[in-house]
């Protein structure tokens, strides 16, 4: 099982970026996909998570009303839509997989990807 993400960049504060998790191999058996995001000298926080069976979907208190998570199972891809970003928000955005319902521990998850780096300028 692997993940990639793509779609990170520079964005000014008040901007927005979609980025993409795109799954391979058995991706099907660990159905609950999470960002997670890191700033430098931070710990791992989740930012948003979704089962891509039943298409429901959780945020983190610090993103709802401006991050939409979303999924097209025929691409084995997941989405994570993110607007009215913050310069605080500047950080490496990890996809992960696992089969914990809407765990915001990252030891839940078992497989990630290498990251994306989001960077947000004043």
């Amino acid at each position: 099982v692997q993940l990639v993400e793509s779609g990170g960049g520079l964005v000014q504060a008040g901007g927005s970026l979609r980025l993409s998790c795109a799954g391979s191999g058995r991706i099907y058996d660990s159905y609950v996909t999470a960002w997670f995001r890191q700033a430098p000298g931070k710990e791992r926080e989740l930012a948003a998570v979704i089962n891509r069976v039943m298409g429901t979907t959780s945020y983190a208190d610090s993103v709802k009303g401006r991050f939409t998570i979303s999924r097209d199972n025929a691409k084995d891809t997941v989405y994570l839509q993110m607007n009215s970003l913050g310069p605080w928000e500047t950080a490496v955005y990890y996809c992960a997989a696992g089969r914990t319902e809407f765990s915001d521990n990252p030891s839940s998850y078992h497989v990630w990807g290498q990251g994306t780096q989001v960077t947000v300028s004043s």
